[in-house]
């Protein structure tokens, strides 16, 4: 079975190209790092791997910035297997000598959510996902890690937001760190300036051997149908994504600033 991922990498990596795009894809971590104030020294961060092209992605991101970060931090791969087919992604034996070539440690989980998705009457994109967060938060807790890295990037942070505006009436969208558990736990997502189309070939230079057809659920869900409409939008401005970035980040700054400024009553106002 190794063997024959190894000759299925082999035949589709490009070594040169791939260090070419991390290169650039590193310019926009990088921008992200410093814009949201992503790391710091001391770090143990659990780097969520499904096995998929974005997730494979940050998780070689990360080990390559390593060499020119700033911050000195360590990284535990964390990967969470499921009795439910996900999507695409890579053999499981193929990720842990990837980690092993790399000198990272790969800590690895088996949780049962089949049945619940059968019975369950909610969105079963978000209970899949609720629990894979779950189990990957257990497992930050466990290992001693203070930070979680997921591989959203900008199309699932624009689609959030559309997400979010058309189907439950407000403005808000994935951010790029957020804090949990009295700040003992910190969720960054360093791919929140790549865009998927620049992520795309770095994953076919890299030779990631991915197998497995996509989600069949994911197929007709909102997700999808927003994914269709940024798409069209695109054909026009291929600028759409960063707007709809951009548009969300004047309004929480709106909304911070709001909530800092003092009042304008006046005196007799507050009296009345």
């Amino acid at each position: 079975m190794i063997n024959n991922i190894m000759m299925i990498e082999k035949t589709r990596v490009d070594p040169a190209r791939a260090e070419k795009l991390a290169y650039y894809l590193l310019k926009s971590l990088n921008k992200a790092v410093h814009r949201y104030h992503l790391l710091a020294n001391g770090d143990k961060i659990l780097v969520a791997v499904s096995g998929g092209k974005d997730s494979m992605t940050l998780l070689d991101l990360l080990w390559r910035y390593r060499r020119m970060a700033k911050e000195h931090y360590s990284l535990v791969v964390g990967h969470i297997r499921t009795d439910y087919h996900c999507g695409q992604a890579v053999p499981e034996e193929w990720l842990a000598l990837w980690c092993q070539a790399r000198g990272l440690h790969l800590e690895t989980e088996t949780i049962q959510i089949a049945q619940e998705l059968a019975q369950t009457t909610a969105n079963k994109c978000f209970r899949c996902a609720w629990n894979r967060r779950k189990a990957l938060f257990q497992m930050a807790a466990r290992l001693g890690c203070n930070k979680l890295a997921f591989a959203h990037h900008a199309d699932d942070i624009a689609e959030t937001a559309l997400l979010n505006l058309f189907f439950s009436g407000r403005l808000a969208r994935m951010e790029p760190k957020v804090s949990f558990f009295q700040g003992k736990l910190t969720v960054i997502r360093p791919l929140a300036l790549v865009e998927e189309r620049d992520i795309v070939p770095f994953a076919e230079a890299s030779g990631f051997p991915l197998t497995g057809e996509p989600c069949p659920i994911g197929l007709d869900s909102h997700r999808t149908l927003v994914k269709r409409i940024l798409r069209e939008l695109e054909s026009e401005n291929h600028r759409v994504k960063r707007s709809i970035f951009r548009a969300v980040e004047l309004y929480n700054k709106a909304l911070t600033e709001a909530k800092k400024a003092p009042s304008t009553f006046s005196q007799e106002e507050t009296r009345a």
